[in-house]
């Protein structure tokens, strides 16, 4: 019984106000994102959302090669355990590969990860900058 009245409380429908003439500017229609487009940018956007994983992306895709996770844990004042969590997640959402050399692990910026990336922020900014305009 509670949680039927809940139910009908919280998810009535709204009321629908006409718009007053002078109330603001009309604003352009944009179409959603496919939802497989959606669900790899918001995986990208998630994992870059923390300031430790940021800075490590940009360490490893601001090398020509692929980095030793040793250089990694070297510049990063974290556990070596809390450091592979950060980069499984990179790795998960595709922005980052390991390769095994070894007992060495080296990633590098995945090229496919960076597209994603790039087209999620340049879909964005194209919507920023059309409600600028």
């Amino acid at each position: 019984r509670i949680d039927e009245c809940q139910y009908v409380r919280y998810h009535a429908p709204m009321n629908k106000r006409p718009r007053p003439d002078d109330c603001c500017t009309t604003f352009s229609d944009v179409a959603p994102l496919a939802p497989g487009e959606r669900e790899r940018s918001v995986a990208v956007l998630k994992a870059l959302a923390d300031p430790t994983r940021l800075e490590m992306y940009r360490l490893i895709a601001g090398q020509p090669a692929g980095l030793c996770a040793c250089d990694i844990v070297e510049r990063f004042d974290l556990a070596q355990p809390t450091i592979a969590h950060h980069l499984k997640v990179l790795r998960d959402a595709g922005l980052v590969t390991v390769s095994r050399r070894g007992i060495w692990a080296y990633y590098a910026a995945d090229p496919q990860g960076q597209a994603i990336l790039q087209e999620t922020l340049l879909v964005l900014g194209g919507r920023v900058l059309a409600a600028v305009d």
